[in-house]
């Protein structure tokens, strides 16, 4: 596919001439052009749905979700999953990421790398990928031979892959399982797919995980019952959201939150059950970490 029928390479007209603007002028620019991209994301919820379907599945059943991508697509996937180990207790093996370039890719631009399909190949092999796992393969153009071989060698193995991209009909679309493409026209800075197409992957993302998580049982209402007591701040937060669940006295969720071990899941089937922090544990082990079947 050449570069000029490619949506995220084409010329945007609305930004001709910024060079010659103020610095307000320039950002209403990039403000109208950044409101495209919800209205983008909106028209594929239907495959975020499905593509949250399976890797919510994926995760209970003992499987991994795997990120890869070259540059900052593969930066994106990689954030996006780091955060999933403090925010929901996910199982930081089950939850990797891979950058095209290795780790120095994470900070420093590795550009040449993103034409090696083998290169591909041998990063997943590396982490020993498998047929229970799940990929999704993540670049602004659809078409990057790195993260375009990653999903076709995932497929190969019977694995579940997803695409996201900001193109129809990419490279990457044809290999993939679920093709995720919202298309927000072209940036502001043409081809600066950091821009619009990084923000479009991070959305994009942040919903995909979150809504496996949610799907996982790993939250409960809209609390993040399962954060982990890092700092201060998540202690105190951690304690609201027992105020808040439960209804209790300060004191109350101070004696809950000792009695559970710091975990706010095993507090509200304590309170719940009324058991002891023991079977509330076991209850939640029955129950795959879901809360509210735990106290059904």
């Amino acid at each position: 596919m050449k570069t000029e029928y490619i949506t995220t390479e084409s010329n945007n007209q609305s930004s001709r001439g910024i060079d010659e603007l103020s610095s307000q002028e320039i950002c209403r620019i990039i403000n109208e052009e950044d409101k495209k991209v919800p209205e983008a994301i909106e028209k594929e919820i239907p495959h975020i749905a499905r593509a949250i379907d399976a890797l919510a599945e994926t995760y209970q059943n003992g499987g991994r979700i795997v990120t890869i991508g070259a540059g900052s697509s593969g930066r994106y996937g990689v954030i996006d999953g780091v955060e999933l180990v403090p925010t929901f207790n996910a199982d930081p093996d089950r939850i990797v990421g891979i950058v095209c370039g290795g780790k120095e890719a994470m900070f420093r631009s590795i550009e040449g790398a993103e034409d090696r399909e083998e290169l591909a190949i041998e990063d997943l092999k590396a982490i020993h990928f498998g047929k229970r796992d799940i990929l999704i393969g993540s670049a602004a153009s659809g078409n990057t031979p790195y993260t375009t071989a990653a999903l076709a060698y995932a497929a190969s193995l019977g694995a579940r892959t997803i695409a996201i991209c900001c193109n129809k009909d990419s490279r990457m679309s044809q290999v993939a399982g679920i093709c995720i493409a919202p298309v927000a026209g072209p940036e502001v800075i043409s081809g600066s797919t950091r821009m619009k197409g990084g923000t479009i992957e991070k959305m994009v993302m942040n919903m995909l995980s979150t809504g496996a998580m949610i799907r996982s049982g790993r939250v409960f209402d809209n609390y993040m019952v399962y954060v982990q007591p890092r700092n201060k701040k998540l202690v105190e937060r951690m304690k609201n959201m027992l105020k808040d669940i439960l209804g209790i006295t300060d004191e109350e969720t101070d004696r809950l939150y000792d009695e559970s071990g710091a975990s706010v899941a095993a507090a509200i089937v304590m309170y719940k059950k009324q058991v002891g922090r023991e079977a509330a544990l076991k209850l939640l082990d029955e129950a795959k970490g879901n809360v509210r079947r735990a106290i059904q």
